[in-house]
């Protein structure tokens, strides 16, 4: 109870991500004239229904790992979560200037999968597709579950295994295209190299020069 307490103003940080869901929903509402990423790779890979499992399921995903990094390592939860807004923020002015678009295929059926999907495409207009924001937070956990240490073993299965299924799984319901991923764990990976490695690196050194002055 001690701990929950020490870590709920932390918490409260989460506070931001369905501020960044409003302002998608504000973007994905425009009409403008979107642009067609799909490359003849992305027409060979079908559509599986099933994969919208993943696909919702990264919304607790999403929310369970950074509650998780917040008690595990709170450091490591306020550099995630920071790398995270950044990205979307880049997202949502690429979104506003350069709309792109994923042809949906026709969904027919009457079974619960079928009724995920439907549900999906009708309230997520097929717009605002590069680069994913699924495959970016997904990405970002990824990269970020790294540096916690001491997880069982089990965790950091899970982490990686859903991670991964969440990621292609946008493929697989025609959600995104493969520039829509790679776009986005490109950004991941150059944000990330500047939040969890460049600052970290400045942080030793200065660390190391007091230290020495110390001595």
């Amino acid at each position: 109870m001690k701990l929950l307490i020490k870590k709920t103003p932390y918490l409260l940080f989460l506070l931001v991500m369905p501020l960044l869901g409003k302002v998608y929903e504000l973007l994905n509402t425009r009409a403008n004239d979107a642009v067609d990423l799909t490359a003849t790779v992305d027409k060979a890979i079908p559509f599986i229904s099933v994969f919208i499992i993943p696909y919702i399921l990264w919304y607790a995903y999403l929310f369970c790992y950074l509650v998780y990094f917040c008690f595990k390592d709170t450091k490591i939860y306020i550099k995630t979560l920071i790398l995270i807004v950044i990205a979307e923020l880049i997202c949502f002015v690429i979104y506003f200037f350069f709309q792109t678009t994923v042809p949906r295929p026709t969904v027919e059926g009457n079974n619960f999968v079928i009724y995920l999907v439907q549900w999906i495409y009708a309230n997520d207009r097929p717009v605002n597709c590069f680069p994913s924001i699924h495959v970016l937070t997904t990405f970002a956990i990824m990269l970020a579950s790294l540096n916690i240490k001491n997880k069982h073993v089990l965790n950091n299965l899970t982490i990686h295994i859903l991670g991964t299924l969440i990621i292609i799984s946008t493929l697989f319901v025609k959600q995104h295209v493969i520039l829509d991923m790679i776009g986005s764990m490109f950004l991941v990976t150059f944000l990330y190299g500047i939040t969890f490695e460049l600052l970290s690196f400045r942080v030793s050194r200065k660390s190391e020069t007091v230290y020495v002055k110390d001595k």
